[in-house]
């Protein structure tokens, strides 16, 4: 998939994202803009957990959701 792909994609899904995650700001949204290592690391800041489970939960939300980066 690229990048023009995924911003599209990204527009799609921050609705489903802010649902999942809303600790996550309009700003940090953008801030990620379908990047998953940003995503990662907002997830990290924002909820205080380890990156090991924020890409668990990113993962699972892939799946769940059928988005990939």
């Amino acid at each position: 998939m690229n990048e023009d792909t995924i911003a599209g994609n990204w527009k799609q899904f921050k609705g489903k994202v802010k649902e999942q995650w809303g600790k996550l700001t309009d700003d940090d949204l953008d801030v990620i803009a379908g990047k998953r290592d940003q995503m990662v690391g907002k997830m990290q800041e924002r909820y205080g957990i380890a990156r090991d489970e924020a890409e668990k939960q990113v993962s699972d939300w892939e799946s769940s959701n059928k988005y990939r980066w």
